[in-house]
């Protein structure tokens, strides 16, 4: 079984080449500012590009443009990048790499900045892995980063150049707005985005918010009956007396799915958690006795899904998690008052499914082998099962 789910997931990984990503319709804008509609390649980036991959009509050869060469690009309706060359200050928000010093450390680079808003007042992003900047620039005004820095102070505590608000405040003014407001204003995007919206709407100008026209469902709760197929065989190390494997059994399985989308890389990657009930019960008769069974818990496997689209209402999925057992009133009898309690130990799962309209969803889900006797020296178990989940997502 391990095998096979081996060429499975190896299968569906080759089919990641093809089927995920497509090239959607925009344009970009060379060096000599011409404008060239094209098909760009959309992989949501999470990180600012240097470089993309295109193609001049659905049948062409792909090819790779470069910050060198142009000067703006845009998925139409999703996205646009605007190349700046722009003071940037890289210092670390890390606990570990934060620096005594409260100023900006400011260098000239040249970005392909992300643009957020784009009206009388225009906001931009970069993002590097755990850095993130935010920049802005108003009416033709040269784009500014919003300066925002952690330093160590002289107590050793964490201190914060707040400059940004004073930036706000001075650059973007509103009748209503007032000082208390800017200091409301968090270093996030969501806030910054919000800032410049009302900024644009109380100065009566037309605006675009590239965000808003990206907007997505990030959350998803689902409901995910199953049934398991479960086998249990326990051992003793000093006598072989009680030592039962009991066979296998069909059960049924209730989990509640929590999926939370990750804003980036086309909405392929998401964290899930499913409490799950679960119970295996069964009984193996042996010479002159039975040994019985008779094992309940909540699961809670914790992991992480990796998507792959085949088109606009068809996806395959595969997910790992760390599972979490809380076994409760379970035991093994062995007839003669000599029961074991079940103290189980946590284990791994992985899946491979298919989800339809993002409504309904199939999954084969195959665990790894889970110790139910982990407070007993001399005893050791081990349970598998392997599940088939259906599921429905209530939103």
């Amino acid at each position: 079984m391990k095998k096979q789910l081996l060429l499975l997931l190896i299968t569906i990984l080759s089919i990641n080449c093809y089927a995920q990503i497509s090239f959607e319709k925009g344009y970009y804008i060379d060096n000599s500012n011409q404008k060239v509609d094209c098909l760009i390649k959309n992989i949501d980036w999470k990180n600012n590009p240097t470089e993309f991959e295109y193609k001049l009509t659905e049948h062409s050869s792909k090819k790779t443009a470069t910050i060198k060469t142009i000067k703006e690009f845009g998925i139409y309706n999703i996205s646009k990048y605007s190349r700046q060359t722009i003071d940037i200050d890289r210092s670390s928000n890390i606990m570990s790499e934060i620096s005594n010093d409260k100023n900006a450390i400011l260098k000239k680079e040249q970005l392909f900045l992300k643009v957020l808003i784009e009206g009388k007042a225009n906001l931009y992003s970069f993002e590097d892995g755990s850095l993130n900047r935010y920049f802005y620039s108003k009416d033709d005004s040269k784009i500014q980063q919003l300066i925002f820095k952690r330093y160590l102070s002289i107590d050793n505590k964490i201190g914060e150049n707040n400059r940004y608000q004073q930036q706000l405040w001075t650059d973007l003014k509103c009748s209503t707005f007032k000082i208390s407001k800017i200091k409301n204003v968090d270093y996030k995007k969501n806030e910054l985005i919000k800032f410049f919206v009302e900024y644009n709407e109380c100065n009566s100008q037309e605006f675009t918010n590239f965000e808003e026209k990206q907007k997505k469902d990030l959350f998803n709760l689902s409901i995910r009956p199953g049934i398991n197929n479960s086998s249990l065989s326990i051992q003793n190390a000093i006598t072989s007396y009680n030592n039962t494997d009991f066979d296998n059994e069909l059960g049924f399985r209730l989990g509640i799915e929590g999926e939370l989308i990750m804003p980036f890389n086309k909405n392929k990657w998401a964290v899930i958690i499913e409490p799950t009930y679960q119970y295996f019960k069964s009984e193996k008769k042996l010479t002159g006795r039975s040994n019985k069974v008779d094992y309940k818990s909540i699961e809670l496997p914790i992991g992480i899904r990796h998507y792959f689209f085949l088109g606009d209402n068809a996806k395959i999925f595969i997910n790992g998690s760390f599972i979490f057992d809380l076994s409760g009133n379970s035991n093994f009898d062995f007839g003669s008052g000599a029961n074991l309690e079940i103290k189980s130990k946590n284990n791994l799962a992985f899946g491979l499914g298919y989800k339809h309209n993002d409504k309904y969803s199939l999954e084969l889900r195959y665990q790894t082998d889970r110790d139910l006797l982990s407070n007993y020296l001399y005893w050791s178990s081990n349970y598998n099962t392997l599940s088939l989940i259906f599921g429905y997502s209530l939103f």
